[in-house]
């Protein structure tokens, strides 16, 4: 194994509700031979209210800004879906994965498959957010 060997580098996007799984992400991440910048390892949950919230967004949106791409795992909440929005706004590849409890939960997903927390869509129907992600994702694949 060459330790100096460049990986790609994967911004893990997760909902709060599963913060209990971000050490369970980063060895996905790791084993699927990639490097993860996980938010909750990173800041723990808004680095524990110790500075203002925004300042921990700024702090996600420049590490999505030099990340190679996005893996979403579970559910999606608002955060997540706006850390979508930032990286279809950069061009850069979206992967979607599930998650739970056990290693054995987290499996690629395909767009048909997502989940979205009642609190994510705002505005929006779970019908529209699917199908622009969906629109955008299969762009990817054509380039």
């Amino acid at each position: 194994m060459d330790l100096r060997e460049p990986r790609p580098i994967i911004f893990t996007a997760q909902s709060r509700r599963l913060f209990y799984c971000r050490m369970l992400i980063c060895k996905y991440v790791l084993e699927e031979g990639a490097v993860p910048l996980n938010p909750f390892t990173q800041w723990d949950y808004f680095l524990c209210d110790l500075v203002e919230r925004d300042l921990v967004r700024r702090g996600n949106n420049n590490m999505i800004r030099r990340a190679d791409e996005l893996w979403v795992f579970g559910p999606i909440a608002d955060g997540v879906l706006a850390e979508i929005e930032y990286v279809m706004e950069l061009g850069k590849p979206i992967r979607f994965f599930s998650a739970g409890p056990q290693f054995a939960d987290i499996r690629p997903i395909c767009v048909n498959g997502l989940v979205f927390e009642a609190d994510a869509l705002g505005q929006a129907t779970e019908e529209e957010c699917r199908s622009l992600i969906a629109d955008y994702v299969s762009g990817q694949s054509d380039s």
